[in-house]
């Protein structure tokens, strides 16, 4: 079939731009065919880089439904000559004039060229044996030569669209744990300005409400993470003081000196051994970045089955590491995948995970494909013991069968 390049039909003029798309749908494609379906699949994609909305995608799949062939290129030729009625029916009834601007929408956006007859109409030109002479339509060939380009291009909105939502995965994970740690602080009463901190956290969760960049995100995700990190300091500050009041009312109890010498007493009167040694209390946790600041009252109530097999009292976060030390080869945690999760995460929070790995070990399948893929989340800073900690603290208790 002869190829014919003509002007515009009718009022409409030549532009600069047309004489650029003629040129640039007459170069060489850089492949050689390609999947109609697969590239309008890329489109849409990409729709944001060629200004197109869903309706003009829509009239372009009309379009290539009037193409022969599955494959762009090649012998196949590309001009499509589909009556409005005809092309309105392909895209569900599509009113006549919203057809035509969305067509010029398409040309504009150097998607597809004109190709109009003497009299403006489309049609096919025959030869005896009924192979088309000449075709005067809409021609497909600019989406073969651009294929690349719109690859390109959707390729890159799929990044784009990756990284927002995993800024927004990460700015409503650190808002959901900031949340829940002042709504614990202010339910048990402890010293922290939770009610300010909860405020600030609802006018940050207004705002993800909202269609934001990844700019926006961006600021949104390091909002709702310092917050956290304040929610956790105060945390943090309240466990310590309530680890010193004890301290010092056990100290008051055993200075009195008389109670103490009267039980002496009857111990040598009954023949009893020696004053026994009393053991002072282990005191809390006070590593800043102890399990990323939790208050060890809090991770305690998180993990009662973990703490039933510990031989003694879990009074620190160092009991933690030997406590989740000694129950990983219970759960079968292999030493290395021990050792790695050690190495990342630090000792305080490898031994909180594996109790709470122990809370939940009938759910998990292997324990210690689990634990590698934490420790490969917190290799990449997107693990949060607090989110696991609080997760725990939220599930319902299981009710056993009879």
């Amino acid at each position: 079939m002869k190829r014919l390049v003509t002007t515009p039909f009718g009022p409409r003029p030549v532009t600069a731009e047309l004489l650029k798309q003629a040129a640039r749908a007459a170069e060489t494609p850089p492949l050689p065919h390609i999947d109609k379906w697969h590239l309008l699949r890329e489109l849409c994609v990409a729709r944001m880089a060629f200004g197109m909305t869903d309706r003009e995608l829509g009239v372009l799949e009309g379009l290539l439904s009037f193409h022969p062939e599955t494959l762009l290129g090649g012998n196949a030729e590309m001009i499509v000559f589909p009556s409005n009625r005809a092309l309105a029916e392909r895209c569900h009834g599509m009113a006549e004039s919203t057809l035509r601007r969305h067509l010029g929408r398409l040309v504009d956006a150097g998607l597809i060229l004109r190709h109009d007859s003497p009299n403006g109409k489309r049609y096919a030109a025959r030869g005896t044996d009924g192979e088309v002479l000449r075709a005067f339509g809409f021609d497909l060939r600019p989406l073969l030569v651009r294929g690349a380009e719109i690859a390109q291009a959707a390729h890159a909105a799929r990044e784009a669209a990756s990284r927002v939502r995993g800024l927004r995965e990460r700015a409503s994970l650190a808002k959901r744990d900031a949340q829940k740690l002042a709504a614990y602080g202010a339910e048990q009463g402890l010293s922290g300005p939770w009610k300010a901190l909860l405020a600030d956290l609802l006018d940050l969760t207004r705002e993800l409400r909202r269609r934001l960049d990844a700019e926006d995100l961006e600021d949104c995700a390091r909002r709702a993470e310092k917050l956290r990190d304040t929610v956790l300091l105060w945390l943090h500050k309240a466990d310590n003081m309530s680890g010193k009041d004890t301290q010092s009312e056990r100290h008051s109890q055993n200075s009195n000196t008389d109670s103490y010498d009267l039980e002496s007493c009857f111990r040598k009167a009954a023949g009893g051994n020696s004053e026994p040694k009393v053991k002072d209390p282990v005191p809390a946790e006070t590593e800043p970045n102890a399990a990323q600041g939790l208050p060890l009252g809090l991770v305690l109530r998180a993990i009662p089955e973990a703490l039933q097999y510990s031989t003694d009292p879990v009074r620190s976060f160092e009991d933690l590491f030997r406590l989740g030390s000694s129950l990983r080869g219970m759960i079968g945690i292999s030493p290395s995948a021990w050792s790695d999760a050690v190495e990342v995460m630090g000792r305080s929070t490898a031994g909180l995970t594996i109790c709470c790995l122990v809370e939940r070990i009938h759910e998990i399948r292997s324990p210690g494909g689990y634990l590698r893929h934490l420790t490969q989340e917190a290799s990449n800073g997107t693990f949060s013991i607090a989110r696991l900690v609080m997760a725990q603290l939220h599930r319902e208790p299981a009710v056993a069968k009879s």
